[in-house]
C-alpha cells in the first residue's frame, strides 16, 4: 500500500471541508504512520493467517432481524400538522450547513 502523503491529506482535507494549518496536516501525518507501522506489526505475528477473522467483537452477537411487517401509518396531514412552513408534502427547515 502507498503511504499517505501530505498533499493526499491536503486533497482530503479539502474533500471533506476541512481547512488543515501544515500543523494539523503534519499531526494527521504521524497518527497514519502509527496506524500503517501497527498494522504492519500485525501481519507479522507468527500464525497469524491461520486464526479466523472475527465478524463481531462480542461472542454472543445475534444478527437475527424481525420481520417486516407493514403497518398502517400516521396521515400525511397529521404528520404536518405541527409544521411550520409546510408547502403540498413538503416541510421547510432551516439552514444548518453554511
Amino acid at each position: 500500500m502507498a503511504k499517505f502523503t501530505k498533499e493526499m491529506i491536503n486533497d482530503y482535507a479539502n474533500k471533506l471541508y476541512i481547512g488543515l494549518t501544515e500543523e494539523e496536516n503534519k499531526m494527521v501525518l504521524d497518527e497514519f504512520e502509527i496506524i500503517d507501522k501497527t498494522c504492519d506489526a500485525v501481519t507479522e505475528i507468527p500464525g497469524i493467517e491461520k486464526v479466523t477473522p472475527m465478524t463481531h467483537a462480542l461472542l454472543d452477537f445475534n444478527a437475527e432481524l424481525r420481520e417486516d411487517v407493514a403497518e398502517e401509518s400516521i396521515d400525511i396531514n397529521d404528520a404536518l400538522s405541527n409544521c411550520d412552513n409546510v408547502d403540498d408534502r413538503e416541510v421547510e427547515l432551516p439552514k444548518v450547513v453554511g
